[in-house]
């Protein structure tokens, strides 16, 4: 069974052209069968506020009116999505766009509506890997926006975490998959304020004790979460931290195991 690298960007290295133009050339070096996911938060919150387009959050998850889902589909689904598949195509990795609407691939529902309204935001229900598998046999790698659709035409802003994660399941049935979050950090921290301090490994158990120490909390608790579901669904492993975990063999990172 081939092994494939499914590896999620976001955070500094997609707001930094240069760290995003150092890691696209690594990425295209990176031998073996890959798919790209990114996100563009921070970027889209940027043109909204450009726009005097109120953006509005809630437990660091962003409300998604109708004005802000054209932002993100600009921002992700245009500028982001298009301007990584050009870089990679001057490095010499042939690579093709894609949201979840592009083959049908990833299926969602809007969020119900209580306890909040989240607006345009979608919860993954089915994702079919074929259009992919045949790119992937190809040589063309897919590079994935973190937007969906439900199918009856309407598009919706997905977690780029949780579409990584699923995309690693669904994979899992062809490949050995393997899921990689890239971020700023080194790893999942045992204190914030020290780069240094990563926990290397983090089994089921270790989890709930580090949740009931508050030692993962906020952001890096859905984050984890999607990690957990990815393993618990035949994902063979997952890693977290800076992108050097990819192309360095001794690298310090976290990784998640049963």
């Amino acid at each position: 069974m081939k092994t494939l690298k499914i590896i999620k960007i976001g955070g500094n290295i997609i707001d930094d052209s240069k760290a995003l133009s150092d890691f696209l050339k690594q990425f295209a070096k990176l031998e073996g069968l890959k798919v790209l996911v990114h996100g563009g938060g921070k970027s889209a919150s940027k043109l909204a506020d450009q726009m005097h387009v109120p953006v509005k959050m809630y437990k660091g998850r962003r409300i998604t009116d109708s004005d802000t889902l054209d932002i993100i589909t600009m921002v992700y689904a245009g500028k982001i999505n298009t301007t990584i598949v050009a870089q990679l195509q001057a490095n010499h990795c042939n690579s093709i766009g894609f949201s979840g609407a592009d083959g049908n691939t990833i299926i969602s529902e809007k969020r119900p509506v209580t306890p909040i309204d989240f607006g345009f935001v979608g919860d993954i229900k089915t994702v079919d890997t074929s259009v992919l598998e045949l790119l992937l046999t190809n040589n063309i790698t897919p590079v994935f926006c973190a937007i969906t659709h439900d199918v009856k035409g309407q598009l919706l802003n997905t977690n780029a975490d949780t579409i990584a994660s699923e995309l690693a399941i669904g994979f899992a049935k062809t490949f050995k998959t393997e899921l990689y979050y890239c971020f700023e950090k080194n790893g999942v921290l045992e204190n914030v304020a020290d780069d240094n301090s990563v926990i290397q490994q983090i089994n089921t158990e270790t989890y709930q004790t580090l949740i009931d120490q508050g030692v993962i909390a906020d952001g890096m608790l859905p984050k984890l979460t999607n990690c957990f579901n990815a393993i618990n669904h035949n994902v063979c492993k997952v890693c977290i931290g800076k992108p050097d975990m990819l192309f360095q063999s001794k690298s310090i990172h976290t990784t998640i195991q049963k």
